[in-house]
């Protein structure tokens, strides 16, 4: 089996200066969610094997958070495709790792993570808010014959339902 936990980065702040959207920041409330959701994912025994974030400052800070939280022991990697990829853009991204791996975390964006994960999923729109996670699991043993409607959504976690 393989899995994709997709993990939507923290809210950002739009009250800071900054150059572009690629370069916005974290507001202390995606801060204080993203390091929630790195714990989280380490106390539920599901950390990935590896990470793969958007290289936008928001999504790459939240990932760095929550893995220091969390105390993950895993590799994290960037990638440019990520920041306003399409689902299409996730899945043949997914489709390219390793073997070895049995599963990764993909660190990014809204709209393309709600579509990936009804897409994928076949369950229809989620709602994927702020710093939300969502693990799909789909039954191969090679990253490249994982399909969309072929996975099966594990479960969705929203930081604010934690204590």
């Amino acid at each position: 089996m393989k899995s994709i936990i997709l993990f939507r980065h923290g809210k950002s702040d739009w009250d800071i200066d900054y150059d572009v959207d690629h370069n916005r920041p974290l507001a202390k409330r995606g801060i204080k969610a993203a390091k929630k959701m790195g714990r989280f994912l380490a106390e539920q025994n599901q950390l990935p094997d590896l990470v793969i974030s958007s290289t936008a400052v928001r999504a790459r800070t939240t990932v760095e958070l929550a893995m220091e939280a969390g105390n993950w022991n895993c590799q994290m990697e960037l990638e440019s495709a990520i920041y306003g990829g399409s689902p299409g853009t996730l899945l043949n991204l997914a489709q390219q790792q390793d073997n070895t791996l049995d599963s990764i975390c993909l660190v990014g964006h809204e709209p393309n993570f709600s579509m990936f994960i009804s897409r994928a999923s076949n369950d229809g729109y989620i709602r994927f808010s702020t710093a939300n996670m969502a693990k799909i699991d789909f039954q191969v043993n090679q990253w490249k014959d994982i399909r969309f409607y072929e996975g099966k959504l594990d479960w969705l976690q929203r930081p604010k339902e934690l204590d």
